[in-house]
């Protein structure tokens, strides 16, 4: 029998979080088995290039779409596509153990509906900003700028909850900090590319829909900043 007083050493992922996992393990475990030859013969050696081709976010697609007024659906749908294709396994590693971590700490304290939504937003207002500011023909692919919204909103628990006990707020802001001076370093030894640009918004878009998705959160802030004044 169970001990209904027992809690678990590791407390349940939130089901969103869960099947976002999920999602990008079962695309990237397809692609692993037929780049390994185990399933979808030769061809599925391809799979990879195919997918980043058809359902990646491309800058250069985003601009034919705004200077033509045409809004194709196979094209619009990469807003929410992208971030479920990697360039490679490697890459997907970080981003699923960044998701499980980050979304168990957002789903916690905001929910799993503002996890579900903070992903996906972030991830749109992301690759609207990457392809509104640069004119880069590189593929746009990975969670990394629904991630960074997790960041961001998980930011904006830890700014609230400062602010609430009178702490130094700009500690909240310490993560991110740390990521994009990473950025920094590694762009020093090897080209990065701009996909930071598109984190950051993301990183943005997750902190300010938090205002939003949170309870009361908007106008808990109001009232603090009337009660400062």
């Amino acid at each position: 029998m169970s001990d209904p007083s027992f809690e678990p050493p590791v407390n349940k992922l939130p089901q969103v979080v869960v099947l976002l996992f999920l999602a990008i393990a079962g695309v990237e475990g397809g692609l692993a088995l037929g780049e390994a030859g185990l399933i979808g013969g030769p061809s599925a050696i391809g799979w990879r290039l195919e997918l980043i081709r058809d359902w990646g976010f491309s800058g250069d697609i985003f601009n034919q779409m705004l200077a033509s007024g045409q809004w194709p659906l196979r094209h619009v749908a990469r807003f929410v596509t992208y971030p479920f294709i990697y360039f490679s396994f490697s890459q997907s590693i970080f981003a699923m153990v960044l998701l499980l971590a980050l979304g168990k700490l957002v789903g916690e304290a905001m929910g799993q509906v503002a996890v579900f939504l903070i992903f996906f937003l972030s991830g749109i207002g992301g690759a609207l900003i990457y392809a509104l500011l640069l004119n880069d023909p590189a593929w746009l692919v990975g969670a990394y700028p629904s991630v960074y919204g997790l960041i961001g909103g998980y930011s904006f628990v830890t700014w609230h909850r400062l602010g609430a006990g009178g702490g130094q707020q700009m500690r909240a802001f310490t993560l991110i900090a740390m990521l994009m001076g990473l950025q920094l370093v590694f762009s020093m030894f090897a080209s990065v590319g701009m996909g930071w640009v598109a984190e950051l918004a993301g990183f943005v878009c997750g902190f300010g829909l938090s205002f939003l998705v949170v309870p009361g959160g908007f106008s808990s802030v109001l009232r603090r900043f009337r009660h400062r004044s």
